[in-house]
């Protein structure tokens, strides 16, 4: 990925910044919409993993759709050009002001998590003479088997409507005359590799679709979410997903009918291997148990470490390309924040490194960017493309 010419380019600019291989994104979303088309899947692209506005150009052009969970992610989907249509709002909590100006975006759908949200929509759509399309998002109890902090699908979690609850949705959707009521969605989860977890959701989809039918209910879209994990470990060793037996599964094991729409909102899967956070090391701390590498980049850049206890894998371009030969040295891979949880990595083996080196920290094309922030009054980090 990284040649002796884009190391020699990194070091001429300053750093940290995040570098995205726009090549290594095109083959992604190639592959997944191949994949998706293959069973005539539609896919939503999670908007919360990266709106980088020219990662979301390339993903408009893939011929996708967009996944938003803000009121302000569903304005930049449609001011990048994503169709209204083709947009879908979700989150737990969504506030009057951006109800309403999605409702006048006439978006595809909202993502209704509790029945409450319900009366509100339909309190809102009734005072601009609309009629919103909604799926009910229901809380399967599914265990994505994945960190706790990134589980969304169980009951003790605060998103969607419960499954004792929806006679109750039920009851409040008759009596909703500006809602039309077109789906069911769910989402269990985050950075899910085990893909039996996808056999798990497929069993309750199906209870859940059944459910509704035999109350008289016709369920037009079943969107199963996203979730879809990468291997941070191996950023090297090709495609870090197969959108393939991703979407098998979910053919194998969902029971659907002709005509109907099946959704999913992949995030991660699609972005997470094209970024990188390039850093440069400040200095070099040796002391008796431990070595310090403190670069430039800290938990203001990427906090996935620090927040979710996340692996990324650290390589010190200036050494690598230069000898094969190098002394290795265990460091703790830490930045300048003040916090001493600001740390990417414990007992990293790396080339025995100097003041001034370019660190790539990889598959950062996903929660890094956008995650970001301005503690300590950082400056706002910024973004490189490949040529």
């Amino acid at each position: 990925m990284f040649t002796p010419d884009t190391v020699n380019r990194f070091s001429q600019l300053e750093t940290p910044f995040y570098f995205y291989d726009l090549g290594i994104l095109s083959d992604t979303l190639k592959s997944c919409k191949e994949a998706a088309d293959k069973y005539n899947f539609q896919v939503h692209y999670a908007m919360k993993a990266n709106f980088n506005t020219r990662v979301l150009e390339m993903i408009r052009e893939s011929g996708l759709g967009a996944d938003c969970v803000s009121g302000n992610e569903v304005k930049k989907a449609i001011s990048i050009g994503f169709s209204p249509q083709k947009t879908v709002f979700a989150g737990v909590g969504k506030s009057d002001k951006e109800i309403n100006d999605a409702l006048d975006l006439d978006i595809l759908c909202f993502n209704v998590e509790s029945i409450q949200e319900l009366k509100v929509l339909d309190s809102l759509a009734a005072k601009r003479f609309k009629k919103a399309k909604v799926a009910i998002r229901i809380n399967p109890n599914v265990d994505a088997q994945t960190h706790h902090n990134i589980t969304t699908g169980l009951d003790e979690n605060k998103f969607g409507i419960n499954q004792w609850e929806l006679q109750d949705c039920v009851e409040v959707l008759k009596q909703c005359v500006n809602l039309e009521f077109i789906g069911i969605h769910f989402h269990i989860g985050s950075q899910i590799t085990d893909l039996m977890v996808f056999k798990s959701l497929c069993v309750k989809v199906n209870e859940m679709h059944e459910w509704f039918e035999e109350r008289g209910f016709h369920i037009k879209v079943l969107n199963v979410g996203g979730g879809l994990g990468v291997d941070y470990h191996k950023p090297n060793a090709g495609p870090l997903v197969s959108f393939n037996s991703y979407f098998q599964v979910f053919d194998q094991f969902l029971h659907r009918h002709a005509g109907q729409e099946v959704h999913f909102e992949l995030g991660r899967a699609l972005v997470a291997s094209c970024g990188s956070l390039i850093s440069r090391v400040l200095y070099v701390k040796n002391g008796l148990k431990k070595n310090f590498l403190i670069l430039d980049a800290g938990m203001t850049e990427l906090i996935r470490p620090m927040l979710y206890q996340a692996f990324h894998q650290i390589e010190n371009l200036s050494r690598t390309l230069r000898s094969s030969e190098s002394n290795f040295v265990n460091y703790d891979v830490v930045g300048p924040i003040c916090e001493s949880t600001d740390c990417f990595g414990k007992e990293v083996e790396l080339p025995e490194s100097y003041r001034g080196d370019i660190i790539a920290i990889r598959t950062a094309g996903a929660y890094g960017e956008v995650m970001s922030s301005g503690y300590n009054l950082r400056e706002s980090v910024r973004s490189e493309y490949s040529n």
